[in-house]
């Protein structure tokens, strides 16, 4: 009697994941948390600006939102484990709305604008982690736990593309001060999704002396940390042709259209390509091919030496942008090799470094222009990043020879 035949499994696609009730809430609450954010850092940029003339003081509004990231992330982690999820989750963004709130009071001035800035910063990556964590536990920690991540960077992508402009011209209209109430509301109504539509959980640690012997574990595990320089460092050197966007749409003569266009290039190749390997690659293709396109996605920044026009350069920066798919595999290793009871933490470190090493990169291209010209920094990226990447991709490699354990971490 012959065998019934097998079948190959169909790739899962974006659609499953929607199909988790708790999956829509927190996919809603995010897109509310970032209205809330783009809102609030535009209308904040602005009102500086108004109250004081100074140019430095509005960039430095931005600025804040990167520095106080690594203190958060290094401080605050441990919350993400030693307290339940959803408190952890409402919290953060009450404490998101009570600082806005007191940003929209008529007296407030300078000071305390900025201290309320970081200390939106400082509760950033705790929220940004225990939401990441949360998503192991509502979808679990295999292909959905990667697609409903990779939905949450799509649209924190999109956000990027579209917030900035419908927020000025939101500003056009009201106040920044009306304009930043806009936000209290967004992070009241993410808060009462996440407590309504989220369920209860315990938290994963109870025992409070755990938590620094946990953040020390997470360097210590070889695999864990060569993770993690794995989502950190190319991010350092991703981030060079949107720092000098400005200059280089100057140097190009392309004006304020040209200077849109290449903004928006590298986030447009990310949500094209996380597209794609969500919805089109089955979980072991994706994973097969992250470490190739790791070594590949800022390959394209080298095409800089040669001094390309606009339409090259948006095409570069398109191809660069959509290498960036290698997260997907990226995730999928990061969530097998955290233990459940140090996933909260492990997600908010995570968090934390990314965007403290964007920030830092921003400014050492800024740093690297100024000494070699805006052409040479971005080549430069290019080359030191690619030697990064395959380094990195080495890195990975032995600790999947040295570790049994690890042997399914590239997908074989």
């Amino acid at each position: 009697m012959s065998a019934p035949p097998q079948t190959a499994p169909a790739p899962a696609g974006y659609g499953r994941v929607f199909a988790v009730p708790e999956f829509r809430a927190v996919f809603a609450a995010h897109v509310l948390s970032m209205l809330g954010v783009i809102v609030s850092e535009i209308a904040l940029s602005v009102l500086v600006y108004d109250l004081t003339r100074s140019p430095l003081l509005s960039a430095l509004t931005f600025a804040l939102g990167f520095l106080p990231y690594a203190v958060g992330g290094a401080l605050l982690a441990p919350v993400a484990d030693r307290l339940p999820a959803r408190r952890v989750l409402v919290g953060c963004d009450l404490v998101c709305a009570g600082c806005v709130a007191v940003m929209t009071v008529p007296g407030a001035g300078i000071g305390l604008l900025l201290a309320l800035r970081c200390a939106l910063a400082v509760v950033s990556p705790v929220f940004s982690g225990t939401r990441m964590a949360t998503l192991a536990d509502v979808l679990g920690d295999g292909d959905l736990f990667v697609l409903g991540r990779s939905l949450l960077r799509i649209v924190a992508q999109s956000a990027l593309l579209v917030g900035y402009g419908l927020g000025g011209l939101l500003l056009a209209v009201v106040p920044p001060r009306h304009a930043l109430v806009i936000t209290v509301a967004t992070f009241l109504a993410s808060a009462a999704l996440l407590r309504c539509g989220t369920r209860d959980r315990p938290a994963r640690t109870r025992d409070r002396a755990q938590a620094p012997p946990g953040l020390r574990r997470l360097a210590g595990d070889r695999r864990i940390l060569v993770l993690l320089l794995v989502f950190w460092l190319p991010a350092a050197f991703s981030v060079v042709p949107e720092a000098l966007a400005a200059p280089y749409a100057d140097a190009l003569g392309s004006g304020s259209a040209g200077l849109g266009l290449l903004m928006c290039a590298l986030p447009v190749g990310t949500v094209a390509g996380e597209l794609f390997a969500g919805a089109r690659l089955r979980p072991a293709a994706r994973e097969r091919v992250a470490l190739p396109l790791l070594c590949l996605t800022l390959l394209p920044y080298l095409g800089f030496a040669l001094r390309p026009g606009l339409v090259v350069s948006l095409l570069l920066l398109l191809v660069s942008g959509a290498g960036s798919a290698y997260t997907l595999g990226l995730d999928q290793w990061f969530v097998r090799a955290v233990p459940q009871e140090l996933r909260g933490r492990a997600m908010t470190v995570l968090s934390a470094g990314l965007m403290t090493v964007q920030g830092v990169g921003m400014a050492l291209a800024g740093v690297a222009a100024q000494a070699a010209g805006v052409r040479a920094a971005v080549t430069g990226a290019g080359v030191l990043g690619v030697l990064c990447c395959c380094g990195l991709a080495l890195a990975v490699r032995a600790t999947e020879g040295r570790d049994g354990a690890a042997r399914n971490m590239t997908g074989r």
